[in-house]
């Protein structure tokens, strides 16, 4: 009994509680304690992870599960830039960067039998290769080096065209009826090409190539440029990139948010590409009867063309002898030799990168020489030193103050016109004696010398010019015949066009109007006048004499076209240092005589030439544009009595320059040396086409008769003949201020010197243009 009876306390006591010890109790305790206290801290830390760095890590997440849905830019398409009539001149084209996942590609495969092998790698390098034409060793190089075996972002190729990349496309559809014939092997080995995704992108192309370089300018990277209408105009092409935006939802699903871009505004410009043509024509000319090296460049050291409306300011066309490909635009190789580009420094290369991208129309100052005479002529008359009955007598020259200026002759009594005519210096210095130092720098001033003039172009010079202050009689008495300081080609033709067009001044602009991506206008830019210059009566006293210019024995007759009324001025300009035969020649010209409605100016620095000193290398630049210019605007013969028994066909032999005959009429329909005609009527210009021929010496025959009466040209009877004179007025001292504005835009209007100088004291600030 007792046996038992223990047996049943025993067991009683074992399903008795057993107390813990106090030591145990404070382990559990703490225990416990920490584990709370360690779940507080990771959720303060994930909390302050989200608002840190959430956005952060959500990318690397979205990266490493997504690839291609991961956020990214939608590039813009930045806006087209065409001529007046609609020819492209610069446009945006889409093109495509091949993307390579490297990771994807070289991940391993585990097939149906559990066996895994990178079965991406082989199929995805073949179709590279074969489709696309990529070198297969830089590929398997991006696969397998270090920095990029890893990676999933791997820029293979940029600017594929979308015709490769439709191909590409199409060889990876293995359902397409093109590939319907494949075999199972084929359609597996393309279903496994994995990794390769085209990313959207544009290229800025030119389709005009170097045609109006210096006016359009380039972009560096597609949506910068600092030159041309690229340049001013950057901010309005340029549109507005998009985002696409890539990620899971909350069923796992892949979804995309996609913000598109907005297409860039496009320019139209107001020159004309067929005018363009014809001033290239003329230069290459002009370049090929004078230029010495085997690529037909060193014609000049520099050449500028401008045409223009005086009516309106609007640029039809502007050029110089600086041609580039604006799809290429750092080849100089047509410049300088291998070796001599070999031999460049860093510095070197962007002094001769920049001299063929700049504008010498706009960005270089020069003396001008006597094309500023009817400039002289004009202020003198309409502050009334003189009428237009005066007479100024030449005897080769005038004493002024401690120098005797000299003339280039002796040409006795002479009205204005003839003044104008025989491009006298000595009655040109008379003139600015009349004239005087307060009023002459006033009507610098007014014809808005020695400032910028505001064209909607980049890297504008502004000139150099003498005050009130600081003009004494001999710095008049040479700035009244164009020497003793300097002025832009823009400003020249700025001033002429406000004398010539009844004394209106239009700021001279290169852009017509802004569309918009449906071709909208969304801003005409219509000409702006900025003054009065002279009165509708001084204008008409000018007109008639630089018509005098244009008549037989007069400075301009290189440049006369028969059959059109017209006026001009000649130009020589001494250049510094005086007495070393380096001379600028310019003309200026215009038609029709009373109602002017196109101008041209042409400027050629130091001709490649020994005798430099002679007008008739920039008339005949001129007179080779007017030839083809005038009747392609519609201009017509105007002059009485102009028949076809007074035709007159004009020979230039001049050191062998031009040595062909310009132009011939039949019936006031015009054949030139290219055998091109005419006329109002289609049916006539076909006979005239037909019946057309040229005696061996280029004469034009009609009905067995020569109807031409040649008029050689030479430096003797013809053209303005500068001389060299050591007396002449220095030009200012530069400041050293850099007088070129190269940070001009369109949202700073084309700040002139003015302007800048009373924002700098004002402390004004331009408001930012909001887009409209």
């Amino acid at each position: 009994m007792s046996n038992g009876s223990d047996r049943k306390r025993e067991r009683r006591q074992n399903r008795l509680p057993r107390r813990i010890s106090s030591k145990t109790s404070k382990k559990l305790v703490g225990l416990f304690l920490a584990v709370i206290l360690a779940l507080v801290g990771l959720a303060v830390r994930i909390t302050s992870i989200n608002a840190t760095e959430g956005q952060q890590y959500k990318r690397i997440v979205m990266t490493q599960a997504q690839q291609q849905y991961d956020t990214r830019t939608i590039p813009a398409q930045r806006g087209d830039i065409t001529d007046r009539n609609g020819t492209v001149l610069a446009t945006s084209e889409k093109v495509y960067n091949v993307i390579l996942d490297c990771k994807v590609v070289n991940s391993d495969v585990e097939d149906s039998e559990g066996n895994t092998s990178q079965a991406y790698l082989e199929p995805t390098v073949k179709a590279l290769v074969s489709v696309l034409g990529m070198n297969e060793a830089d590929i398997r190089e991006k696969l397998t080096a270090d920095d990029t075996k890893n990676s999933q972002y791997v820029i293979l190729e940029k600017n594929v065209s979308i015709t490769k990349k439709k191909a590409f496309e199409d060889y990876c559809d293995t359902g397409s009826d093109e590939n319907k014939d494949l075999t199972e092997e084929e359609v597996q080995e393309r279903e496994n090409i994995k990794g390769v995704w085209f990313e959207e992108n544009y290229v800025r192309t030119y389709p005009m190539d170097s045609q109006a370089c210096d006016l359009i300018g380039f972009t560096y990277d597609g949506t910068t440029a600092d030159w041309g209408i690229e340049g001013y105009y950057s901010d309005i092409l340029n549109g507005t990139s998009g985002r696409e935006y890539g990620y899971y939802n909350m069923d796992a699903d892949v979804e995309q948010t996609i913000i598109p871009s907005t297409q860039g505004r496009n320019v139209v410009s107001t020159i004309d590409i067929n005018i363009q043509q014809i001033i290239r024509s003329a230069i290459e000319n002009f370049n090929n009867e004078m230029a010495t090296d085997k690529n037909k460049t060193n014609g000049a050291q520099n050449i500028g063309v401008i045409v223009m409306d005086p009516d309106t300011g609007e640029i039809l066309g502007m050029d110089s002898n600086y041609w580039y490909d604006l799809n290429n635009p750092r080849d100089l190789s047509d410049y300088y030799t291998s070796s001599q580009l070999k031999g460049m420094t860093n510095d070197e290369m962007m002094d001769a990168l920049n001299k063929m991208w700049g504008n010498f129309c706009i960005s270089d100052a020069f003396e001008p020489g006597s094309v500023f005479k009817p400039l002289t002529m004009a202020a003198g008359l309409e502050t009334a030193a003189f009428d237009t009955d005066a007479k100024f007598t030449c005897d080769g020259g005038e004493q002024v103050y401690d120098k005797y200026i000299q003339c280039e002759g002796v040409h006795g009594t002479q009205t204005l016109n003839e003044v104008m005519k025989n491009s006298c210096n000595d009655a040109l210095m008379q003139m600015g004696e009349k004239i005087g130092v307060t009023d002459f720098s006033k009507y610098e001033d007014i014809f808005n010398l020695g400032s910028r003039t505001g064209i909607d172009l980049p890297g504008e010079e502004a000139g150099l010019i003498y005050t009130d202050e600081t003009m004494g009689p001999v710095e008049l008495a040479c700035a009244a015949f164009g020497q003793g300081f300097t002025l832009t080609m823009i400003q020249e033709a700025a001033a002429i066009s406000s004398v010539i067009n009844g004394g209106y001044y239009y700021k001279p602009h290169v852009v017509k109007e802004i569309t918009d991506s449906s071709g909208a206008v969304y801003q005409s830019v219509n000409p702006i006048l900025e003054r009065r210059t002279v009165s509708e009566d001084v204008s008409a006293d000018v007109r008639e004499a630089m018509a005098a210019v244009m008549e037989q024995g007069g400075t301009g007759y290189v440049a006369k076209i028969p059959g059109y009324s017209m006026g001009g001025k000649t130009g020589t300009a001494e250049k510094l240092p005086r007495g070393e035969g380096n001379y600028l020649l310019d003309f200026v010209g215009f038609a029709p005589l009373d109602d002017p409605q196109v101008l041209v100016y042409v400027v050629v620095d130091e001709p490649n030439t020994e005798a430099q000193e002679t007008s008739v290398y920039a008339e005949s630049i001129a007179r080779n544009i007017f030839i083809q210019l005038l009747p392609y605007m519609n201009i017509f013969p105007d002059e009485e009595g102009y028949t076809q028994d007074n035709v007159t066909t004009v020979t230039c032999t001049n050191n062998d320059l031009l040595n062909h005959n310009y132009q011939s009429y039949d019936n006031g329909i015009e054949v030139n040396d290219y055998g091109q005609t005419y006329g109002t009527d289609s049916s006539t210009e076909s006979s005239m086409a037909q019946a057309g021929t040229y005696d061996e010496n280029g004469n034009y025959i009609s009905n067995g008769q020569t109807h031409s009466v040649e008029q050689e040209i030479t430096d003797q009877t013809v053209g303005e003949t500068g001389i060299s004179d050591t007396n002449l007025a220095d030009t200012p001292q530069d400041t050293g201020t850099d007088q070129t504005q190269t940070d001009n835009s369109y949202y700073s209007d084309g700040i002139t010197n003015e302007d800048a100088q009373y924002y700098q004291d004002t402390g004004y600030q331009d408001t930012v243009y909001n887009g409209g």
